[in-house]
């Protein structure tokens, strides 16, 4: 069973006490709301939110590359608080003023195309873990830790998303085979074949341009092989000892006259980012 509580009703004495036993001893999750609840409320929907206070980001895929392509990119600004629900999992969150209740759930939902987040976790009516709390969605149950990157409070203005941006700015999910690919799929084995040709020194904008005409399938070919080509050689470049802020330079080179120089910049970041997630996966693995 559910049970809605107020903040000032959850930091009494009293309640603190048993939430913390809860929390040792419990088999429930315990949250908190991201906007706060009408005066009354004893549901949290969407009729029930007063107003909205928070933006938020819910990335449970690739947790590491993905946080490291928000912090980042220019488009965005600095989180107020980054939560680690369990590992490589994130729940990050920022302060905010000014938005109606349509503005913040089309950006929510900007937020999650653009950085890989859970697209489900777009609701004015989310909740979020506590710090200092038990995630017991998994055994052993692991204990929701924060950091407060920024303090100050943001506006619609400070947010540089649209549709058009993030058009250009999709977060891929892992290029690299995942575990849901058949053995042979066909970005496997696009993934494989830019390797091998990217190592054997093939120029990549040709080969983005093969890979573009190869896979007409998809919805937006040439995004596809501009990215897949992008990352393979950025993990190739890691691979070689080239520095970081080496490999972005080099992609933003390359890609200058296909993307706007903000764009340029924040998705060179993005790329060589997940390339080196990759990479640092492969070595633990």
């Amino acid at each position: 069973m559910q049970r809605v509580v107020r903040l000032e009703q959850a930091l009494e004495t009293r309640y603190m006490a048993w939430l913390s036993f809860q929390n040792q001893h419990g088999r429930n999750n315990i949250y908190i709301a991201a906007n706060p609840l009408r005066p009354g409320s004893r549901k949290r929907t969407k009729e029930c939110i007063a107003l909205v206070r928070h933006l938020y980001l819910d990335i449970d895929e690739e947790g590491d590359a993905r946080l490291a392509a928000l912090r980042a990119s220019e488009l965005v600004p600095p989180p107020t608080s980054i939560l680690s629900t369990s590992p490589s999992k994130y729940q990050v969150l920022w302060r905010v003023e000014s938005f109606n209740f349509v503005q913040q759930e089309r950006m929510l939902k900007l937020l999650a195309i653009a950085f890989g987040g859970d697209p489900a976790c777009t609701d004015c009516n989310r909740v979020l873990r506590i710090p200092g709390f038990l995630n017991r969605k998994y055994d052993p149950a692991h204990g929701v830790t924060v950091e407060h990157p920024d303090d100050s409070i943001w506006t619609p203005d400070d947010f540089h998303l649209d549709a058009g941006v993030v058009n250009a700015l999709l977060v891929a999910r892992e290029i690299s085979p995942s575990k849901s690919q058949s053995k042979h799929s066909n970005s496997e084995n696009d993934w494989a074949w830019v390797s091998h040709e990217l190592a054997h020194g093939k120029d990549a904008a040709k080969l983005t341009r093969e890979l573009a005409s190869r896979r007409s399938d998809k919805p937006n070919p040439l995004y596809y092989a501009q990215r897949t080509v992008d990352v393979a050689s950025a993990r190739l470049w890691l691979i070689e000892g080239i520095r970081f802020d080496d490999v972005i330079t080099m992609l933003e080179s390359r890609r200058r006259f296909e993307f706007p120089a903000a764009l340029c910049s924040a998705r060179a970041r993005e790329i060589a980012a997940t390339a080196e997630g990759m990479i640092a996966r492969r070595k633990s693995a």
